[in-house]
């Protein structure tokens, strides 16, 4: 089965690629939730922008969420309390408020139905939790929402799995494509100039330019929207830094039909770790439930194939049997607080990372944030977003992420064995080969593709995906089509081609 997502069956507007020198006063790099966001955000000021995104307009995570809005953090609201403070803890809960009502805003004035609709949210104990610890904090976690205004509610049974959890009103689900489309196109009717298939190659050493697909573009501004950060002009040893401090995890959904009136249409989680996640869409003639969970570190899953079969089980446990519409993996990037860093890593280079499970909130709150930075306001989340922040209670968390890189950098390359000849199609490894470590696959329809197993970034090597079809990073989460095409960062080019 193939692993197209469950929101790629929707005509998208084509966006020409870049194939002139521009001077802007922004510009914005990825075409996600963030980027189009910004843009539009931007481009409601008056200010020329410019978005660039290497793909098509939403093709990376965007495409790949499961488009829960939600003011719940993926990081346990006690531990978030613990780690920033009741203050921090409170403000970034309701950011994700203050995105929603954004989101539902601006689909109701561009009168457009993007499939938003307001849900109730649950928080679950997991069916292995110690129910007696796990009443108390839910119930304390409870009483610290509703202490800040929230529509909450402790409940001795929750749907789905009919265990102990809190009930969050005022949640929300949507359809991120088509969100994403009707906001790009009320961009590019205000002024902003959007290419697709557009590289950002180089940033020049002025600091306020750059090269992308063999044209220079001159900004004010720049705006790195792409998921994990371009390294822009940061210098190598400070951008090697920072990402200590962020940590990429493979996530996968299965998109599944069930007979009409299944469950009530919500959003759901559990305590479980990994945890599992759920939302329901009533549709006309049956109820679709997506279905998520069995994350890891990305590049660190032997069998990538039988995450997709687990969750298949566990859902069919938790609800009965149905009709399987899709399955995906996407990524997500956390950081060692569990909040998010938007801001400035350069003199107006502002960057945004770190959603973990609230991308499509998140992302949202980091546009805002863009147009504050370049109209001169600040921010009411500048401080407790910084990237530079620093919170001595994350340091375990910190110590525990970055163990990976020294350990899989040596171990990876111990493993290597030789070449053993033919490999099927849809298979792939990484192999020794006269010296050369190669990676080397063949896609479905039997094409060979051979380039280096060694990631750009900081040279660790990759390890065949069996589920997505695609080589993965251990160390730092880099991901790469069969053929050694970039995917996603932090590497920011191909794997080597092997002569």
């Amino acid at each position: 089965m193939n692993t197209d997502p469950y929101w790629k069956k929707v005509e998208r507007a084509d966006y020409p690629t870049l194939a002139e020198d521009l001077d802007v006063d922004v510009l914005v790099i990825g075409g996600g939730i963030t980027g189009v966001s910004a843009a539009h955000l931007i481009a409601e000021t008056g200010l020329k922008v410019a978005l660039v995104e290497k793909f098509r307009l939403g093709d990376g995570d965007t495409l790949h969420t499961t488009a829960h809005l939600t003011c719940m953090t993926d990081t346990r609201l006690s531990e978030l309390i613990h780690i920033c403070g009741r203050t921090e803890a409170e403000i970034a809960w309701k950011a994700g408020s203050i995105a929603m009502d954004h989101i539902a805003a601006v689909a109701e004035r561009l009168k457009v139905d993007v499939g938003y609709s307001t849900v109730n949210g649950y928080l679950s104990a997991s069916g292995d939790a110690d129910l007696e610890n796990e009443i108390k904090a839910l119930k304390g976690e409870a009483w610290q929402a509703a202490e800040w205004g929230m529509d909450v509610e402790y409940f001795d049974r929750t749907p789905v799995i009919n265990l102990p959890g809190i009930r969050f009103g005022n949640q929300a689900k949507f359809h991120p494509m088509l969100y994403l489309q009707a906001v790009a196109a009320e961009s590019k009717r205000l002024g902003a100039l959007i290419f697709e298939n557009t590289l950002v190659s180089r940033f020049n050493e002025d600091g306020k330019s750059v090269q992308a697909n063999g044209r220079r573009v001159n900004y004010r501004y720049v705006i790195i929207a792409t998921h994990v950060p371009l390294q822009g002009n940061t210098g190598t040893v400070g951008a090697a830094l920072f990402q200590t401090k962020l940590a990429s995890y493979s996530t996968y959904a299965i998109a599944a039909e069930f007979p009409k009136g299944t469950l009530e249409q919500i959003i759901w989680s559990d305590t479980a770790e990994p945890f599992n996640y759920l939302r329901v869409d009533s549709l006309e003639d049956k109820d679709v439930v997506i279905f998520g969970g069995e994350d890891h570190k990305t590049g660190q899953a032997i069998d990538t194939e039988q995450c997709f079969t687990k969750l298949e089980q566990r859902l069919t446990k938790f609800i009965g049997p149905f009709k399987l519409l899709n399955r995906w993996s996407g990524q997500v990037v956390e950081t060692v607080d569990g909040l998010p860093f938007i801001g400035l890593t350069e003199e107006n280079q502002f960057i945004a990372t770190g959603f973990s499970g609230n991308g499509m909130t998140f992302g949202v709150v980091a546009a805002m944030m863009a147009k504050d930075h370049v109209l001169g306001q600040k921010s009411i989340w500048k401080e407790i977003f910084d990237p530079c922040r620093k919170h001595v209670s994350a340091l375990s968390n910190y110590l525990a992420e970055n163990v990976d890189y020294p350990c899989c950098l040596v171990k990876d390359r111990l493993g290597l064995q030789e070449d053993t000849g033919y490999i099927e199609d849809g298979e792939g490894r990484v192999v020794k080969r006269r010296g050369q470590i190669i990676a080397t696959c063949r896609d479905e329809k039997g094409e060979l593709h051979e380039c280096s197993g060694i990631c750009p970034h900081l040279g660790c090597v990759v390890a065949w995906n069996n589920g997505e079809k695609t080589w993965d990073c251990p160390c730092h989460g880099s991901r790469f089509l069969p053929d050694g095409t970039l995917i996603a960062g932090p590497a920011e080019t191909n794997l080597a081609q092997i002569p």
